[in-house]
């Protein structure tokens, strides 16, 4: 079940809302527990058995973490945790990859099943290493009820696509939270525009860069549209997730961190990586690059740092090696600007610097869309090879509907919303919210049509 879908929208939202709204508070986590479970096991149910399985194990180890005062045990039970969260991740996310790596070094011919992978494994496994490390760490208490710590791990708006949520975070309010007027209003906004974001931009170019990649030998303006397509719909489908998460779980009484932040106005990629995905930023920074030393060791290990980080950011997004090209791609990049390049970088005209990144950015997601790094170095190279079939290519397969999202896309990939804000009172801005709201239930539920179909250029 995905956010965007009708059975989510009409019958499943409602029905939970209604039922936490008019349930007393000692049931209104049972209520959203049961909920998350059903939301979850929806498509696979067997795969809802790996996340209890998590959640009982991480509350024993937590409980005895929290309860023993000698290191040496600490240790050792942190370590078990850890083994075991990561042993399921990798189980199931990276199995089939690394049996096929080593198939293709030590030319072996080892053959198992295709492992499905469940979904929102990343997010749960990192939000359960977040609180048993933070336990251990002492920073926050063992949970002793278990249907808190459930709800912690398995709530439905940000198990599947994120902000990453912290225990620490979110710890008090799981036993007590405040449900007002205001926070409701902002919430349902809020989720309005997530909504906005993923029906009407993320999935109409959406289109247009599965065409693109999906061609053998793409090259000139057709490739140079289906990557700027890819851009703007990896940014409004992520993004529109996380609006929609942040937005209901204000909606049950919940205030989630922000993540995003208008990655793609940027003016280097150091900034960039605090805009986009700010949630598992965060997350690696005070649980991997942190603890491995951090900016505090000598220059060397400081770099090391840093490439690890993003190699393991690149192979959290998915289980290829050109996901680890495209993690240490940034991370060269960044340690470029940790040198004499971030001096240059500063000295030159502001909007010189957004381009910089922009192209960076720009190529970064090709290597990330492309099914390998060959096919994503042969996307590249097609974008400098232009002919006269290239346009006539491009007039064939984009149409007015593409040219009016992608324009809308970019514009609203600007803080516009602030400063319509500031020009005009709160109840436009809302007005508009609400009106795109209602355009996108209408393109959801008449999929399939669009006056746009019928012009080309």
């Amino acid at each position: 079940m995905v956010f965007s879908s009708s059975l989510f929208l009409f019958i499943f939202l409602p029905v939970v809302l209604l039922g936490y709204y008019f349930s007393n508070n000692k049931v209104k986590n049972i209520w959203l527990l049961l909920s998350s479970i059903i939301f979850y096991s929806w498509g696979e149910p067997k795969y809802v058995i790996i996340m209890l399985f998590s959640i009982i194990v991480n509350y024993i180890l937590g409980i005895m973490i929290d309860r023993y005062e000698n290191i040496v045990i600490r240790k050792s039970l942190l370590s078990l945790a850890v083994i075991l969260d990561i042993g399921v991740l990798i189980a199931f996310k990276y199995t089939n990859f690394i049996i096929n790596n080593v198939n293709s070094v030590f030319k072996t011919n080892i053959v198992i099943s295709e492992i499905a992978l469940p979904i929102g494994i990343s997010f749960f496994t990192f939000q359960i290493l977040s609180y048993i490390i933070d336990v251990y760490k002492e920073n926050v208490k063992a949970q002793k009820n278990i249907l808190k710590l459930g709800l912690y791990i398995s709530f439905f708006p940000q198990l599947i696509a994120g902000p990453i949520v912290r225990y620490i975070d979110i710890e008090e309010q799981l036993s007590k939270r405040e449900i007002t007027l205001d926070q409701t209003y902002a919430g349902i906004k809020r989720f309005m525009l997530g909504f906005t974001k993923k029906v009407l931009i993320a999935d109409t170019v959406a289109q247009a860069a599965d065409l693109a990649y999906g061609m053998q030998n793409i090259s000139g303006v057709l490739a140079w549209i289906g990557g700027a397509a890819y851009m703007l719909q990896i940014y409004y489908d992520f993004s529109g997730y996380s609006d929609m998460a942040i937005g209901m779980g204000k909606m049950f009484g919940f205030d989630f961190m922000e993540n995003f932040n208008f990655p793609y106005i940027s003016k280097s990629i150091k900034e960039f990586w605090r805009r986009w995905h700010i949630s598992l930023s965060i997350w690696f920074r005070d649980y991997v690059y942190i603890p491995l030393g951090g900016s505090r060791c000598s220059k060397l290990k400081t770099n090391r740092n840093l490439l690890i980080v993003f190699a393991l950011t690149g192979i959290w997004h998915g289980a290829s090696w050109n996901f680890v090209f495209w993690g240490l791609y940034y991370g060269i990049f960044l340690l470029l600007e940790r040198t004499f390049f971030g001096n240059i970088l500063k000295r030159i005209p502001v909007f010189l610097q957004r381009i910089y990144t922009l192209i960076v950015v720009y190529i970064g997601w090709i290597f990330f869309r492309a099914e390998s790094i060959t096919s994503a170095f042969r996307y590249i190279k097609g974008l400098f090879v232009f002919n006269e079939d290239n346009w006539n290519l491009a007039r064939q397969y984009f149409n007015l509907e593409l040219i009016f999202f992608m324009i809308t896309g970019i514009l609203f990939a600007m803080p516009i919303f602030s400063r319509i804000e500031k020009k005009c009172n709160k109840a436009v801005l809302d007005s508009i919210i609400i009106f795109m709201f209602i355009i996108s239930i209408l393109w959801l539920v008449g999929k399939g049509f669009s006056p746009f179909l019928y012009f080309r250029f």
